[in-house]
C-alpha cells in the first residue's frame, strides 16, 4: 500500500469525509455542502446515516465537486473524537470501496494535526491488510483495488515525519500477522528462526539457538515439548540497544508453538488446525522487537521466543514423565497438551538469568480457560508487579486492545504440587486453570518483576468488528507492547 500525504485533495477518485454524529459534517465537508446547495446533508437526511462510529456512506460526487465518489466516514460523537475513533473512521472508509475498482483513496484530514493525518493513514494501511500468499484464483471482484492512500494534511511535511513512526509499529503489525497466518508445514521452528534473523536488517542483533545448544544449556522442559517432531526446536533471541549503554534492559518473552497437536495427550481432530497460531505470544514479541528497532525507540529491549512443534510420535514425551528444567526444579508431566508453559518454564528462567532485566513479561496462547473466563474480547494479565501490570493495562486501550488483570493467589501453590517433583505442569481438574498455569510460571521467574499475558482468547479472531484488525490473525499484542514501551520505559 503505497502512502501520500498532500495538501489538496485535487481531483480525487474516491475522497473520504469524516462526518460526527447528527450528522456533523467536518473539515471541507460543510465547505462542499455548501457548494452543492446542501447535497451532502440532504444524502444524509435521506438515508440512515448518522455519523455514528464505524458506518458509512458513498455518494455519487455532485456537480460541482472535484471527485468522482464521496465516502462519509462516521467519526461517532464529537466530544468523544479520539486516535481510536479517527481510526475506527479510516479504516471503515477504506472498507467502503475496497473492491469498488477504484485505485486512489483520499482521506481528509486537513483539520486534524500532523500526527492525526499519519494516525489515518496508520488505520487504512491496517485495514487493508489480508494475507493472500496461497488464493492463485482470486476473483477480480473481491481483490481490493486500493493501491494507494492520500491523506489531506495542513502540513504535508509534517504528517510525513509523523508517519515514519507509525510506519514502523504497521510494518511490525503486519510482520507478526504474517507469522501467525501462515501453515505449520510452512512455518516450522527453523523456518520462523530464519525469518527472524532476518530482521538484523533493522539493527536487532539477533542470535538463534539449535538443540544442541539448548542440550548444552539445559532446555529439557523445552526440548521435551519438541522431542516427538522431526522439527528441531530452536530459541531466538533478540536485542534491541537503543538506550543508554548500560541501562538495564526491559525483556519480553513468547511461547512459539509453530503447531500443537497437544502430543500423546492429543487434542480432538475438530479444531487442531486451528492449532497453527499456537505462536501467537512469539509473534507478538517479535512484532514488538520489530517496531522498536523501525522507530528507533530509546530503549535497551531482549526479545526471547521459545520454538518447538508438539508432535506425537515414538519419541514424544509421554504423561508421567519427569524432566529436570533449566532452573534445576524437576517437573512432571501430567498433560503434554500443557506444553506452552513447559516452553516459556526455561526461556524465562533463561532471559532472567542471562540478561539481568528490570522485568520480564511473557505473552502466549495458554489456556483454553482464560476462553472461558473472559470470552474472546480480553486477554488475561497475571503479574507479581502492580506498577508492571498497571502500565500494560493503561497502554491497552489506547490502542483498542483489551485485557483484563486476573489473581495468582498463593494458596492456589497446592494445586501444582506434586509427591514426585518439584512441580506439576497442571493443576488439579479444570477449576483455575488459567491460574495454575500462571503460578507454574512465576515459579521460574525467580523473583524478577513479572506479566504472564494469556492471549488465547484475542490471538485470533473469526468475526472481527474493527475495521483495522482483520478475521484470523490480528498480530494482537505488537501495539500494546509497543505503547506501553513508548509512554512508561523509553528515556
Amino acid at each position: 500500500m503505497k502512502i501520500e500525504f498532500v495538501a489538496s485533495a485535487g481531483a480525487a477518485e474516491v475522497l473520504a469525509i469524516l462526518v460526527h454524529e447528527g450528522r456533523v459534517l467536518s473539515g471541507m465537508g460543510p465547505q462542499l455542502d455548501t457548494a452543492t446547495s446542501g447535497a451532502l446533508t440532504k444524502a444524509m437526511t435521506a438515508s440512515r446515516f448518522t455519523g455514528a462510529s464505524n458506518s458509512t456512506l458513498i455518494v455519487a460526487a455532485p456537480a460541482g465537486v472535484d471527485a468522482a465518489t464521496l465516502v462519509l466516514s462516521g467519526a461517532g460523537e464529537t466530544g468523544k473524537f479520539d486516535d481510536l475513533a479517527l481510526e475506527t473512521a479510516a479504516g471503515a472508509a477504506y472498507h467502503a470501496v475496497k473492491l469498488s475498482g477504484a485505485t486512489v483513496l483520499t482521506i481528509d484530514a486537513h483539520h486534524l494535526t500532523a500526527d492525526q493525518a499519519a494516525r489515518a493513514a496508520f488505520a487504512a494501511r491496517l485495514a487493508a491488510y489480508r494475507f493472500l500468499k496461497y488464493r492463485t484464483k482470486l476473483k477480480p471482484e473481491k481483490t481490493p483495488s486500493i493501491e494507494t492512500i492520500k491523506v489531506v494534511a495542513a502540513d504535508p511535511k509534517a504528517a510525513e515525519a509523523a508517519w515514519a513512526a507509525h510506519a514502523a509499529v504497521a510494518s511490525a503489525v503486519e510482520f507478526a500477522r504474517d507469522l501467525v497466518a501462515e501453515p505449520a508445514n510452512v512455518l516450522y521452528p527453523a523456518e520462523y528462526a530464519t525469518r527472524v534473523k532476518a530482521l538484523e536488517k533493522l539493527g536487532l542483533e539477533v542470535e538463534v539457538l539449535g538443540e544442541k545448544e539448548l542440550a548444552k544449556l539445559g532446555f529439557n522442559t523445552l526440548l521435551a515439548v519438541g522431542q516427538g517432531s522431526v522439527r528441531e526446536s530452536q530459541v531466538v533471541i533478540m536485542k534491541w540497544n537503543g538506550g543508554r549503554k548500560g541501562d538495564q534492559p526491559i525483556a519480553f518473552v513468547g511461547k512459539g508453538v509453530t503447531f500443537d497437536t497437544g502430543g500423546i495427550s492429543i487434542k480432538p481432530a475438530d479444531g487442531m488446525e486451528e492449532m497453527k497460531w499456537d505462536m501467537g505470544g512469539s509473534a507478538a514479541v517479535v512484532g514488538l522487537m520489530h517496531a522498536l528497532a523501525g522507530r528507533k525507540a530509546k530503549v535497551n529491549a531482549i526479545g526471547v521466543i521459545g520454538l518447538v512443534e508438539n508432535m506425537p510420535d515414538g519419541a514424544a514425551q509421554r504423561p508421567g514423565d519427569v524432566v529436570m528444567s533449566l532452573s534445576g526444579q524437576s517437573v512432571e508431566i501430567l498433560n503434554t497438551d500443557a506444553e506452552g508453559r513447559l516452553v516459556l518454564a526455561d526461556c524465562l528462567w533463561y532471559t532472567q538469568d542471562r540478561f539481568k532485566p528490570k522485568f520480564m513479561l511473557d505473552l502466549a496462547t495458554l489456556t483454553g480457560a482464560m476462553i472461558v473466563a473472559l470470552g474472546l474480547e480480553y486477554a488475561g494479565v497475571f503479574s507479581n508487579s502492580d506498577e508492571l501490570a498497571n502500565n500494560f493495562l493503561a497502554a491497552g486501550p489506547k490502542v483498542g486492545e483489551n485485557a483484563w488483570r486476573m489473581p495468582i493467589p498463593a494458596f492456589y501453590e497446592r494445586h501444582i504440587d506434586t509427591p514426585i517433583a518439584d512441580v506439576k505442569n497442571t493443576g488439579n481438574g479444570r477449576a483455575g486453570g488459567s491460574i495454575t498455569a500462571a503460578l507454574f510460571l512465576q515459579r521460574f521467574t525467580n523473583g524478577v518483576p513479572w506479566a504472564h499475558i494469556d492471549i488465547a482468547p484475542t490471538a485470533w479472531v473469526k468475526d472481527s468488528r474493527h475495521p483495522t484488525v482483520p478475521d484470523g490473525a490480528v498480530g494482537w499484542g505488537v501495539r500494546t507492547l509497543d505503547r506501553m514501551v513508548a509512554d512508561s520505559y523509553e528515556s
